[in-house]
């Protein structure tokens, strides 16, 4: 009995070691950026300002002409699904996540964001 009960704590401590590896990884794949750096049409975070586009009283950003005329001329380009929540978003309006191969996520707040870096 007493040979169980060492397997078993060695077995949830093993558990344990794990989730907490993998949350870390995770929170390495998805880091926060800063809006202005992120082409809305590509969904990618370019590593540098972009070209800011104002479509009413939001400010949107593209990285080339082409962009700043999709911006402004399909509302698909400016709104995303929260991956959390599955609420559309606005991008203007949105918490970024980057993952390393610069792929962005957008998300309604910092709250939901946590959350899908926690999972």
């Amino acid at each position: 009995m007493l040979k169980s009960k060492k397997r078993y704590s060695a077995l949830l401590i093993i558990l344990f070691l794990v989730i907490a590896s993998v949350q870390t990884v995770l929170a390495d794949l998805l880091r926060m950026v800063e809006i202005s750096h992120v082409c809305m049409v590509n969904n990618e975070d370019m590593g540098k300002p972009q070209i800011p586009v104002k479509v009413g009283d939001q400010t949107y950003y593209g990285c080339c002409k082409m962009c700043i005329g999709t911006l402004n001329n399909d509302r698909k380009a400016r709104f995303a699904i929260d991956p959390v929540s599955g609420k559309e978003v606005d991008k203007a309006k949105a918490i970024i996540g980057a993952k390393p191969n610069g792929a962005v996520l957008y998300f309604e707040n910092e709250k939901n964001f946590q959350a899908f870096i926690s999972r």
